[in-house]
């Protein structure tokens, strides 16, 4: 393994491992594991997350990758939608014959 894919630590980086189940239409959040690069980690996660042949696809990320909001933070960082009343249904009339709007 090159120095290049060794963490600051010395440790393999850390993965964040997306699955989709065979009666989901999204990806959900599995778990984490380490690993040297993402074949290894694509491969380990198929192991440790879909033993029982219940995904169909699997997506691997970096955890340095991705980017949060803080729940602490939650009320500053969705204030602006808030103000955004125009976007509720409220302001519009439903026909009679419309259904699941």
């Amino acid at each position: 393994m090159s120095e290049g894919q060794r963490q600051e630590g010395g440790g393999w980086p850390l993965w964040e491992v997306f699955v989709r189940s065979r009666r989901g239409l999204s990806h959900t959040h599995a778990g984490s594991l380490h690993a040297p690069d993402a074949e290894m980690a694509l491969r380990n996660a198929r192991d440790l997350y879909t033993r029982r042949a219940e995904g169909v696809s699997i997506w691997v990320v970096p955890s340095a990758a991705v980017t949060a909001s803080s729940p602490d933070e939650k009320d500053p960082f969705f204030e602006p939608a808030a103000d955004k009343a125009y976007r509720h249904p409220t302001f519009y009339a439903i026909p009679e014959g419309v259904k699941h709007l």
